[in-house]
């Protein structure tokens, strides 16, 4: 599982303080649960943000960022960005914020039982 060290550290920094938080392997990279909750994931040399439908527009019209496709379906509400456009503290700061916004209104899926 390659994913980028560099922006899994800065997402654990950003996490710190948080007091629900878990690491989860998933999409080829780790997820960041934040109550409970998908926030965002490390796939690749990508961040995976779950911003919620009502911004996913315009997040999609930041540099480096495009759409997650699950099974030939468009997920609403989660985007990915590329590393490259991730330099400053300001670039990441966008996307934590607004991950952690749409957390709080989120659901959280079923878990799944192991048969």
């Amino acid at each position: 599982m390659a994913y980028s060290e560099r922006l899994t550290n800065i997402i654990r920094e950003a996490f710190a303080d948080l007091p629900d938080v878990e690491e989860k392997k998933m999409f080829r990279g780790v997820c960041f649960m934040v109550n409970g909750k998908m926030c965002i994931c490390i796939s690749d040399d990508n961040l995976l943000c779950r911003v919620g439908p009502e911004i996913f527009e315009e997040a999609l019209e930041k540099d480096g960022t495009h759409t997650m496709v699950n099974n030939g379906r468009t997920m609403k509400g989660f985007v990915y960005v590329s590393e490259d456009v991730l330099q400053k503290r300001s670039d990441f700061d966008y996307w934590i914020n607004n991950s952690l916004a749409f957390n709080k209104f989120a659901k959280a899926s079923k878990p799944k039982h192991k048969k």
